[in-house]
């Protein structure tokens, strides 16, 4: 099992997990609570219920880098393309935009 913490402006929003059959992505409740929220995207909309999904979500796929990034990650990082979860996690700890992408 592996775990990411997601923020959202620096700001603790949820946690994304990988298990051997599944992804889910679950809210922090403090960020649920705290004004104003905003959702990681609008396929994961903001609910205090996990949200599952047999693939990686496709808002995460989307971080991952691609194209000539993707084959310099994979030759000097020796990451496997298809794993989606290990790029997600060694890419994009700062990604452009407000979100970024915590290993647990």
């Amino acid at each position: 099992m592996r775990r990411a913490e997601i923020l959202i402006d620096q700001q603790l929003a949820g946690i994304l997990t990988e298990t051997e059959d599944a992804y889910s992505f679950e809210y922090d409740k403090t960020y649920l609570k705290s004004k104003p929220q905003k959702a990681v995207s609008l396929t994961i909309p903001l609910q205090e219920e996990p949200i599952k999904s047999d693939y990686l979500f496709p808002f995460f796929d989307g971080l991952i880098p691609e194209g000539w990034l993707l084959e310099l990650v994979h030759k000097n990082w020796k990451l496997n393309p298809r794993d989606r979860m290990g790029l997600l996690l060694a890419t994009c700890r700062d990604c452009i935009g407000n979100i970024s992408v915590r290993p647990l």
